[in-house]
């Protein structure tokens, strides 16, 4: 008998993207029977809402297509907590709105995860897709194949950009499985919670899914990545990373600036909150260097995001707080998770 499937959708002015969204999920080669589909709606001022609720007469043979719209934008990632809390499956499909998933992207998940019990979470091989109006052009360029991490602790989409020519065709196992579409084991989704937080509040966007891989990692819970299991997402700041340092700076003026300062402040919570001391100690050398090319370069090209630094230096205490649970709670030895670091 299949495993018991919540595909659970995080949605925030998605009109463009929820029909292809949900066709896709129409489309699955796994019994509907066993998928019960949890749409959340953050607010959104667009047309997103009559189209989640006119879409549930196309899914009467799934076990269920249950949505709630929500008075304020919580976050994606609070979002997907708000609905876990809701879910009934074995088995979650964290799914943004933006993802478009092969028909037997749950077969082959499943499969996965069923193989192996200390499997907590599963990456596909995702590809870029473009929207042309409302018309789908898929592609054979990598968008990821999940989380890899250096001794820096500079963390990057592993193939990004590339062209797919058969080179991440082996399963295997990853730092950790990026945002746009991961499977996770609920098990191993509830055994995540510090202060019965899942996702970490404060971070509210960007760099919840590294914190979360990290800490996967920490807790004992392997994660893969899956070949077989292929998605496609409509990535629309990174399309090209091949212009060197002036292509750099262009992506980067696209992203909003909120994000960039959530990012500089997220991402550095996350390694204070789940990185060894040893580790830090060993890798000192290379995580101070990229740490001062960065701030030059924010001085010289992006100041506004240096005034998120007082902001991520007050709430220290309370990162610092989490850190000692973590700890507390980590099953992995600092020298299998310096394994990871390249």
């Amino acid at each position: 008998m299949s495993s018991k499937v919540s595909i659970n959708l995080v949605v925030f002015n998605g009109q463009e993207y929820l029909g292809h969204c949900l066709d896709s999920i129409k489309n699955l080669n796994y019994p509907h029977d066993q998928i019960e589909i949890n749409v959340w709606d953050n607010n959104s001022n667009d047309n997103s809402l009559s189209i989640i609720r006119s879409q549930k007469e196309n899914f009467k043979d799934f076990l269920g297509y249950n949505f709630t719209a929500n008075i304020k934008n919580i976050g994606m990632w609070a979002g997907q907590e708000e609905l876990l809390r809701h879910s009934s499956g074995r088995y979650i499909v964290v799914l943004s709105v933006d993802v478009i998933l092969d028909k037997n992207f749950l077969l082959y998940s499943v499969q996965a995860l069923n193989e192996d019990e200390s499997v907590g979470a599963v990456q596909a091989k995702i590809y870029r897709f473009d929207l042309d109006n409302t018309r789908v052009q898929t592609t054979k360029i990598i968008d990821t194949c999940g989380f890899k991490i250096f001794k820096s602790r500079r963390v990057i989409n592993i193939g990004h950009g590339e062209e797919d020519n058969h080179q991440y065709d082996q399963q295997k196992e990853i730092f950790g499985v990026e945002g746009a579409v991961p499977v996770f084991k609920k098990e191993a989704f509830e055994s995540l919670r510090i202060n019965n937080e899942i996702f970490d509040h404060d971070f509210f966007w960007y760099a919840e899914d590294f914190d979360i891989a990290w800490r996967m990692n920490m807790f004992g819970w392997k994660q893969i990545f899956v070949p077989d299991a292929i998605a496609w997402h409509d990535r629309k700041t990174t399309k090209s990373l091949s212009g060197g340092f002036s292509e750099f700076c262009n992506i980067r003026r696209q992203i909003p600036i909120a994000k960039r300062r959530l990012e500089f402040r997220n991402i550095r919570w996350a390694i204070i909150k789940n990185d060894y001391a040893i580790n830090i100690l060993k890798d000192m050398v290379y995580i101070v260097r990229r740490e001062l090319l960065m701030l030059a370069y924010l001085f010289l090209f992006e100041p506004k995001v240096l005034i998120e630094i007082p902001m991520m230096l007050g709430k220290l205490p309370k990162i610092l707080k989490k850190r000692k649970q973590v700890m507390r709670l980590a099953k992995t030895s600092p020298e299998r998770i310096r394994t990871w670091f390249n």
